[in-house]
This record gives C-alpha cells, sequence and structure tokens, in this order.
C-alpha cells in the first residue's frame, strides 16, 4: 500500500496523525488496504481436439532459409543446398489459464489549496468498492486513480507549519553569507576595498535571493493545504502456461515465443478445471492452475474474470545432410519459428 510522500528534510518528517480526519468506511487508510471478494462458481463449455497436418518440405525450407537470412554471421548455404533426409512431427499441447483480477487501495494525498471544493461529513464518503471505476477490456492491464468523493477538507501546511515559506537552509535565514572573495574582511590582499561585497564582507544568499526564506514548497506559499483519500485501482491479467512435454528435443522455453492452433476456449467469471482431455496432463495441470489462482488472488483482489486455452502448437524436426554430416533443425508454431542450435556454417562477427 501507500504512505503519504516524504516531508523536506529542514521541515517535518511527516504529517501529523491528527491532520487527517476519520472517515467513515476509511478507518486504516494510513497505510491503505483492500477488501476480499467472494467466491462463486459456473459452468464451463465443451470442447474439440483437432489435428494439424504436417508442413511440408518446402514449407520447412523455407522457414529455414528466412531463419538463416535473419542471422548476420550464419551463412545460407545448409539452409539452401542442405538434403532433407526425415521429418517427424511432435505436436503439442499448451495449456493456459488467465484470471483478470481488480486490486484497490487507498492513501491520504494533500495539495496546495486553491479554492478547491471542500466536502467532508458533508454526506458519508462511497465505500472502496463503492466508488466507481470503469476497467479497461477483460484481460488488459490498467490503472486508475480516483479522488473519494466527500473526504476533502483544508489543513494547516505541515511543512511550513502555515507561513507558507520556508527558512533559507544556506543562509540559515539571514539573507546573507560571507563574502567569498574577501572571507568576510571587506578588503582584498593589499588594503583594497572588495569590490564583490563593497567593502561589507557579506553578499547577498543567490539561493534565497537575499530573503532569507523560500517559497514552500508542499503548499507553494498558500499556506493550507487540501487533504482527501485518494483511491487507486489496478487491474491485471495473471497467466500461467503448461506446455505438454514431447520427444522432440525442443526445450520447452521456446514455445514462449509463438502460437498454435487454438483447440479449446472457456472464458467465465470463475472456470471449472477441465474434464476428460485426452492428455491426462494437461487435465492435471488445469486443475492445479485453477485451484491456485482462486486461492491466491482471492486474497488480495476481486476475480472479474477467467479464461482457460488449450492450444495444439506443431512441431516439426527437420534432419538434414550437409557436406556429408547430419544435423537437424525444428520449425515449430504458427510462425514456422525455427530453432537451430549447432548450426554447421557460422562466423564470429565483430561490429566496431
Amino acid at each position: 500500500m501507500f504512505a503519504p510522500p516524504a516531508a523536506d528534510p529542514a521541515g517535518p518528517s511527516a504529517p501529523p496523525a491528527s491532520m487527517f480526519d476519520s472517515m467513515p468506511g476509511y478507518e486504516g487508510t494510513v497505510s491503505g488496504g483492500v477488501l476480499l471478494p467472494l467466491l462463486s462458481t459456473c459452468s464451463w463449455a465443451t470442447f474439440s481436439v483437432n489435428s494439424i497436418p504436417s508442413i511440408t518440405e518446402d514449407t520447412a525450407r523455407e522457414a529455414f532459409v528466412l531463419f538463416t537470412s535473419s542471422k548476420c554471421c550464419y551463412s545460407s548455404a545448409p539452409a539452401k543446398d542442405g538434403v532433407i533426409t526425415a521429418m517427424e512431427a511432435f505436436n503439442t499441447y499448451r495449456y493456459r489459464l488467465e484470471t483478470f483480477v481488480e486490486s484497490r487501495s487507498t492513501e491520504w494525498s494533500y495539495e496546495p489549496y486553491n479554492g478547491q471544493a471542500v466536502d467532508a461529513y458533508v454526506q458519508p464518503p462511497p465505500g472502496p468498492w463503492d466508488t466507481p471505476a470503469t476497467p479497461p477490456s477483460f484481460f488488459m492491464d490498467g490503472k486508475t486513480v480516483v479522488k473519494v468523493p466527500y473526504t476533502s477538507s483544508v489543513k494547516g501546511c505541515h511543512v511550513c507549519v502555515g507561513m507558507g515559506r520556508k527558512p533559507c537552509k544556506d543562509c540559515a535565514g539571514s539573507g546573507n553569507k560571507l563574502c567569498w572573495v574577501c572571507n568576510g574582511s571587506g578588503f582584498r590582499h593589499g588594503g583594497d576595498r572588495c569590490h564583490h561585497c563593497n567593502g561589507r564582507g557579506r553578499e547577498n544568499c543567490s539561493h534565497c535571493h537575499g530573503q532569507g526564506s523560500s517559497l514552500c514548497s508542499m503548499c507553494h506559499g498558500k499556506q493550507q493545504l487540501l487533504v482527501y483519500i485518494n483511491l487507486t485501482v489496478k487491474w491485471t491479467n495473471n497467466s500461467n502456461d503448461y506446455v505438454v512435454e514431447q520427444s522432440s528435443g525442443l526445450q520447452v522455453d521456446n514455445f514462449s515465443k509463438v502460437s498454435g492452433k487454438e483447440v479449446y476456449r472457456d472464458s467465465q467469471y470463475m472456470v471449472y478445471p477441465v474434464l476428460g482431455f485426452p492428455d491426462p496432463s494437461v487435465v492435471q495441470a488445469s486443475q492445479q492452475f485453477v485451484n491456485d489462482h482462486q486461492s491466491r488472488f482471492s486474497q488480495t483482489s476481486r476475480i472479474l474474470q477467467q479464461r482457460q486455452t488449450i492450444e495444439l502448437i506443431p512441431v516439426t524436426k527437420v534432419n538434414y545432410s550437409w557436406k556429408g554430416k547430419s544435423h537437424v533443425y525444428f520449425v515449430y508454431g504458427n510462425e514456422f519459428k525455427v530453432n537451430a542450435d549447432n548450426y554447421p556454417a557460422t562466423c564470429c562477427c565483430t561490429v566496431m
């Protein structure tokens, strides 16, 4: 949660507790807080699973050539001249659960008083969850700050103690300091009068222009502050993925950069875990993620919507030979992304 901003080092370190009124429904607002939503259930939709056709040899080669052209140190010869000897499909599933939540916190805020409306105690303020706030589209992060109605009052500035100005820390409020040329003597070497300070031995403080004080940075010289409660509303999309292990040799981390063919989608206020899916590891991941999200996010936020999807991600392992040696690369995802560790024709480049 949030705390009031730190005061100027020359003034009080924090506003006094008496500066803030006790607002019904906001009694603990100094450090902020959130309310807990209630859990409810809903039904989920059925799904269907469709196979993904294997890619052709031409598609695999085109993807490989495009991949090498994007690498400054890769020769395109293996991609163009290598002979494809075998292609094997290792399609896999990715389960994803997204939980879109709203969290709210409050903090006391203040600003220079310039005649703004003062409405504290005109009527009880709306509760933190009763204050209107329009969320963005589902599953899109967002944030807004709302001034809570009927919490605004006027208080004396705690930094300058209602004076509107603060003593200058450079000259300790005197408005002048020792002349740096003559070191306060009024004379230069040889007995000549110091022309910098006209023989005074002191010069006007450049920080406060000789006034001995400066405008209060908190109230901007208004002597008073408008004190009110700010409500911060955040919308966050929390996502977890599970990719079914496949035996192709392609690392799971690569799948975060590609999409697949969506075979199942369920979006509800609260989703139920997937049941009856052909791959039992997806069912197990769904059960784990749903339980974890509902337990974890309902403790600090209000769940607005959940969405679970299953994608079938195409993975093709391509074996090819070049200069009498065998090599392997992978083409995966709807984007035909390529992974080719140990590419046989690379060079070291140095950019000057």
